[in-house]
């Protein structure tokens, strides 16, 4: 299987990266970055990734949809907060980025392959709203990239799963990622609040391993009868998945 990954040097996205790495049934992954990975990334060394740099995900090299188009999957973790940026400023990297992929791929010719449809699976979050009808930023540009996805008609032959995960903290195994994914002030909320999340409000909490291995699984088309997982159904089903009669 060959996947896509954006977003790799983010909190979910480097435990999606190390998922997709360690998962023997994922053969190539190609990684959409806008600059070099850095050193201080802990990933196992591979022989399966390819790192394409962009200096624009609005403007792609002429031959890249069409190399894209011969994967099998993509798992779009690329994004930022929206606090200090403009409604236009998210929109562009939420809604345009996520959507230019969608659209290029397509004119490049996804639509007339055969076989089984890309599976697009979009790391949004808890709180997104596709009824356009919030006014906060974050809940309405994230809805409105959730439904333009869940529009894709089947002619497009590529198939949006979305992901809701709620507050994240990077892995505890990997010390590099808080170090340098975090500042200073919210590594210190992260060490105050992981325990409360975990013992008071368990709802509002999605263990990074889970999140990893959620994103790679969706992506392979497990739970691919469904399309919207909000935070409280993906720990139901990773919960499920690892007793003894539902592990692949």
């Amino acid at each position: 299987m060959k996947l896509v990954l954006t977003g790799v040097t983010g909190a979910a996205g480097i435990q999606i990266f190390r998922q997709a790495v360690s998962d023997a049934a994922i053969t190539k992954i190609t990684v959409l970055s806008r600059r070099v990975l850095p050193s201080w990334m802990d990933i196992p060394k591979n022989d399966k990734t390819e790192v394409i740099i962009l200096n624009d995900f609005l403007n792609y090299p002429s031959d890249l949809p069409a190399r894209l188009v011969g994967h099998d999957a993509c798992v779009w973790a690329l994004g930022k907060s929206s606090v200090g940026l403009s409604d236009d400023e998210y929109t562009r990297i939420t809604y345009d980025y996520t959507m230019h992929f969608v659209n290029s791929l397509q004119e490049a010719g996804m639509k007339d392959k055969t076989g089984e449809p890309f599976r697009f699976v979009f790391i949004s979050g808890e709180g997104a709203d596709p009824s356009g009808k919030s006014n906060i930023k974050f809940a309405k540009i994230k809805g409105m990239t959730e439904k333009a996805l869940f529009d894709l008609p089947p002619s497009s032959n590529i198939k949006a799963s979305v992901m809701r995960p709620a507050y994240l903290f990077p892995s505890k195994d990997h010390p590099s990622d808080r170090e340098n994914i975090r500042s200073s002030t919210t590594r210190v909320i992260d060490c105050l609040m992981t325990p409360i999340m975990k013992t008071i409000l368990p709802s509002m909490y999605t263990p990074i391993e889970d999140l990893g291995l959620f994103a790679v699984e969706a992506a392979k088309g497990r739970w691919s009868n469904e399309n919207l997982f909000p935070n409280s159904k993906m720990r139901e089903l990773i919960k499920a998945s690892r007793t003894p009669e539902n592990r692949q």
